[in-house]
């Protein structure tokens, strides 16, 4: 059970540094007028746990912040992750 624990831990915490890192690298790229990263991608990190990360990385970057697709989206997908976390941890504990 605790190597599970641990692959999760890892899990999560890459794809949350994946979900900050390309929040700042599209920001990076629209400042330069670079090729952007799709806005799918960056729901798709979201998406697969990375909505930590792309939320800080919103914040701290000042980017797709004035998108309501992002100010809501990223939020209700990080709602919707912790509720399957905690139904999933509950039913485990059984």
């Amino acid at each position: 059970m605790a190597t599970i624990t641990y692959i999760m831990i890892a899990y999560f915490s890459l794809i949350n540094i994946a979900g900050f890192i390309s929040m700042g690298m599209d920001k990076y790229k629209a400042r330069h007028h670079l090729y952007r990263i799709p806005e799918e991608n960056l729901f798709f990190i979201a998406i697969l746990g990375g909505s930590i990360g792309s939320y800080m990385g919103m914040h701290l970057f000042r980017h797709k912040t004035k998108h309501k697709s992002f100010v809501l989206g990223i939020p209700l997908i990080f709602v919707l992750e912790a509720s399957l976390s905690i139904s999933t941890f509950i039913n485990l504990c059984k």
